[in-house]
């Protein structure tokens, strides 16, 4: 089955608010939990569509999250939760954008990697690790991991120019059935970039750091 990865840009900080927060919300980040809420709900309804049940609503993971705990014991209950950060994640963000489909975007990126390493590029600029990530470090408690996704990912804003350079610059001596794809992403690294570099000198109050990648399908 194919996956779809998608991604925005956010202020870590600001996703990492939410977390374990409880009752301590401003009345901003209330009015934000609201759009959040409404996000699981919708998620939820579309889950229970497909006949799909994780033992744990994606509303119930949220306020797990909020409370400062991911203690589900269901099966499959780190699918709420991740489904349930990713909503965090998009109401804290950017809008959404499509990095790509892909049938196994695990394999695919790791051959991506390999091109790339061989080529000289720096293990530090590559993307497979950084889809597959997890979430912040910084997180107060502990979330498991969802062995068959949804999964979250994140790459540095400040890292998306050299990438996009260092990608740039060998992709004439890529495997030609990988340059239509490395393309694709150098141009989003590319734009995410710019709008970054611009945010940051021109709006005071902006202070995205993150590139937050969802991979669902």
């Amino acid at each position: 089955m194919s996956r779809i990865i998608s991604y925005n840009t956010a202020d870590k900080a600001d996703v990492l608010a939410f977390l374990g927060a409880g009752g301590n919300l401003t009345p901003d980040q209330r009015r934000v939990l609201g759009s959040i809420r409404g996000m699981a709900e919708r998620s939820q309804a579309s889950l229970d569509h497909q006949g799909i049940d994780w033992g744990l609503s994606v509303p119930d993971a949220l306020d797990h999250l909020v409370a400062g705990h991911a203690s589900s014991d269901a099966e499959y209950a780190a699918g709420a939760y991740y489904r349930a950060l990713q909503h965090i994640i998009d109401c804290n963000g950017s809008d959404p954008s499509d990095l790509g489909v892909y049938s196994k975007p695990s394999t695919f990126f790791g051959v991506v990697d390999e091109e790339l390493r061989r080529l000289g590029v720096s293990t530090e600029l590559l993307l497979h690790d950084h889809l597959f990530s997890g979430p912040p470090d910084e997180i107060p408690f502990f979330i498991p991991y969802p062995v068959d996704g949804p999964h979250i990912g994140m790459f540095p804003l400040a890292k998306a120019k050299p990438a996009a350079d260092a990608y740039r610059a060998v992709l004439d001596r890529m495997d030609p059935d990988l340059r239509y794809d490395i393309e694709q992403i150098i141009d989003k690294l590319e734009f995410e970039h710019t709008e970054w570099e611009y945010a940051t000198k021109n709006i005071d109050w902006y202070e995205q750091d993150t590139i937050f990648f969802a991979i669902n399908g």
